[in-house]
C-alpha cells in the first residue's frame, strides 16, 4: 500500500512541477535553503545537466506578475507586498486617531519587509528600505519600533502584546542588542513617532477588516519621494533591494 503523501510533498512536487515547466531555471538563493535548515547552494553545473536546453534565470519570473519598467511604491504593494490589509489597518487607526503624516506614512511602512523582504531584524530592514525615499524622522521610527514593541510604556497606554506571549511563549527576553535599542531609542527625539507605531500596530488582526488604500495615496505622494526612473532603477544605496523584489529568482 502507498503511503499518502503529506501537504508538504504535494506542495514541493508541485513546485518542482511548475520549475521545471519554465523556460529558464530557477536556482534557490543561499539564504533561501538556510531557512530550509539546509547549508548548501544548488550546484550551476548539476542544474544544468539536470535541464538541457535550458539556461539559468535571468529575466522574469513567469509565475510572478510582471512588473513595469520603472514601478512605484504602489506597484509594489500591488504585485510584490503580500499582508499589506495588517498595514492599512495600522494606518488607519493612525490616521483615525489623528496623528501627522510621517506617523502614518510610518505605520503604513512599518512592516514592509515583513510583507515584501524578510522577518528577522524587519525594523532595520524595512527602515533601509525606504530610507533614500522618506523623512529621516520616518525612517528612525520604523527601524527603533523594531526593539519598542517589546517594551510597554504605560504614558500612552501600550502594553505588551498578548500575541506575543503566544507567538514566543511567557519567558521570552528579546537579545541584549534588541534591549539595547530600546534603550538608546528612550533617550531620542523621535522616541514618540516610534512609539506610535506600536501603539497603532494592530496586533489582534481583524480578518473582516476591509480597509483601502484611497485615504493613503495623497499621504505617500506627499511624503514618498518615487524616483522617476522607478524605485531599483535610480541608483539609490537599496536600490538592489527593490530589484531583487522585482526578480527574486535571478541567478546572478
Amino acid at each position: 500500500m502507498v503511503a499518502e503523501t503529506s501537504l508538504a510533498e504535494r506542495a514541493d512536487a508541485l513546485e518542482h512541477k511548475m520549475t521545471t515547466e519554465l523556460d529558464a531555471i530557477v536556482a534557490k538563493s543561499f539564504l533561501f535553503e538556510l531557512a530550509d535548515g539546509k547549508r548548501g547552494i544548488e550546484n550551476g553545473a548539476k542544474l544544468l545537466a539536470a535541464n538541457p536546453g535550458k539556461y539559468m534565470m535571468m529575466g522574469d519570473d513567469q509565475r510572478l506578475p510582471k512588473m513595469p519598467k520603472a514601478p512605484t511604491l504602489m506597484d509594489f504593494f500591488n504585485h510584490r507586498i503580500v499582508g499589506h490589509n495588517h498595514l492599512l489597518q495600522s494606518a488607519t487607526h493612525a490616521l483615525k486617531a489623528g496623528m501627522n503624516e510621517k506617523t502614518i506614512l510610518a505605520c503604513l511602512l512599518h512592516d514592509i519587509a515583513v510583507s515584501g523582504f524578510i522577518r528577522c531584524d524587519h525594523g532595520w530592514w524595512g527602515a533601509q528600505l525606504v530610507e533614500p525615499y522618506v523623512d529621516e524622522e520616518v525612517t528612525w521610527a520604523i527601524r527603533a519600533h523594531q526593539a519598542l514593541r517589546f517594551y510597554p510604556d504605560e504614558s500612552v497606554g501600550y502594553q505588551y502584546p498578548e500575541l506575543y506571549i503566544k507567538y514566543f511563549g511567557a519567558d521570552y527576553k528579546p537579545d541584549d542588542y534588541v534591549q539595547k535599542a530600546y534603550e538608546d531609542a528612550r533617550k531620542h527625539k523621535w522616541y514618540m513617532t516610534a512609539r506610535m507605531i506600536t501603539v497603532h500596530d494592530i496586533y489582534s488582526f481583524d480578518p473582516n477588516a476591509m480597509p483601502t488604500w484611497d485615504p493613503f495615496i495623497d499621504i505617500i505622494g506627499r511624503n514618498f519621494k518615487q524616483p522617476k526612473e522607478g524605485l531599483g532603477f535610480d541608483g539609490s544605496p537599496v536600490a538592489h533591494m527593490w530589484r531583487t523584489l522585482i526578480r527574486p529568482t535571478k541567478f546572478l
